[in-house]
């Protein structure tokens, strides 16, 4: 507090000094600072409005600066000379503005795209959800650090409502697909794209597993083939099994095959977060899974053998959420 006038200086200073190496260290710091919504005002000089969120936040950092070998310091201050408080102010809403136009920007390209004259297909849709949902969160993070209502704010949140009222007005009102007998399915040849990663994956080993397991399976180029009489096309265009609103395919089957296992329902929500990176489901295993997937995707080309060992995964998953609570 300043002896002077008795008021607390409106601004937070943090001047950390770190060591060259790592270089990975002032990478970490400046992301961390970015997150947080400092701005640079000299040189190493960040700065935050003056709060009890931003003291917490530079004490976190300082607790990270120095346990990469470095120092740093937060003061309290006023501007009296030279840089003054208006300034600064502009130098967060520039900052700020800058982020809200990259929303903006990339709204006005998925506008560009999107024939809301039509129905959406659900592909398109299902893509179109998962960036909307993005948006929106990227939104929210950034009116936390936008510490003086920024400009380009009004324009993003105007954009983002607009994209929802397109997406509303595209929806195709369609009745749920009706669930079949286990027995219309077995027997069959089952089609899918080639390639296959989790969605088709999961798939696929819900088929074999629970559905038919003398299953056969072909994998094709994908739009424009024609199925024969005895096959079942699954995660590839106007297939009788593929993505339904937000649902992934593997939630799909799950659903019109009848299968009410909470095992296979905790598989489908981590197949799906992985599959649509919309977060709809939080699940913790999800990043853990995607990892696996693509490394087997990477390591293996031929889509048998992809889906052997990712049966395996999913083996050990159903194992898993099958076990009674200890």
């Amino acid at each position: 507090m300043s002896e002077a006038t008795g008021l607390i200086p409106p601004w937070l200073l943090f001047l950390p000094q770190l060591p060259a190496k790592p270089a990975y260290a002032r990478v970490k710091v400046w992301r961390r600072l970015a997150e947080i919504g400092a701005v640079a005002v000299k040189n190493a000089v960040h700065v935050l409005p003056n709060g009890a969120q931003s003291r917490e936040d530079f004490e976190w950092l300082l607790r990270e600066v120095e346990a990469a070998g470095g120092e740093a310091a937060i003061c309290e201050a006023n501007l009296l000379n030279g840089l003054s408080d208006e300034d600064v102010r502009m130098s967060f809403n520039a900052a700020r503005d800058q982020d809200y136009e990259r929303i903006a920007a990339e709204i006005r390209d998925a506008q560009n795209r999107a024939d809301f004259g039509k129905p959406l297909g659900a592909d398109d849709r299902a893509e179109l959800t998962g960036r909307l949902k993005r948006w929106r969160r990227q939104f929210a993070d950034l009116t936390a650090i936008d510490f003086f209502a920024a400009p380009a704010r009004r324009a993003a949140e105007t954009l983002i409502a607009q994209m929802e009222a397109d997406m509303s007005d595209a929806q195709t009102i369609t009745k749920p697909s009706p669930n079949l007998a286990l027995a219309a399915l077995r027997g069959r040849t089952w089609v899918t794209r080639q390639g296959i990663k989790v969605d088709r994956i999961a798939c696929a080993w819900l088929i074999r597993r629970f559905i038919d397991p003398e299953a056969r399976f072909k994998f094709v180029s994908g739009q424009g083939y024609a199925p024969g009489p005895d096959e079942l096309r699954f995660d590839m265009f106007e297939a009788e099994f593929t993505h339904e609103g937000d649902r992934c395919s593997f939630e799909v089957l799950l659903a019109r095959a009848g299968l009410a296992d909470p095992a296979l329902g905790s598989i489908a929500e981590i197949v799906h977060d992985v599959d649509l990176k919309d977060g709809k489901f939080g699940r913790a295993e999800a990043p853990g899974i995607a990892s696996v997937i693509d490394g087997i995707a990477v390591s293996t080309a031929e889509d048998e053998r992809r889906l052997s060992r990712g049966s395996d995964l999913f083996d050990g998953l159903y194992a898993n959420f099958s076990r009674a609570p200890a």
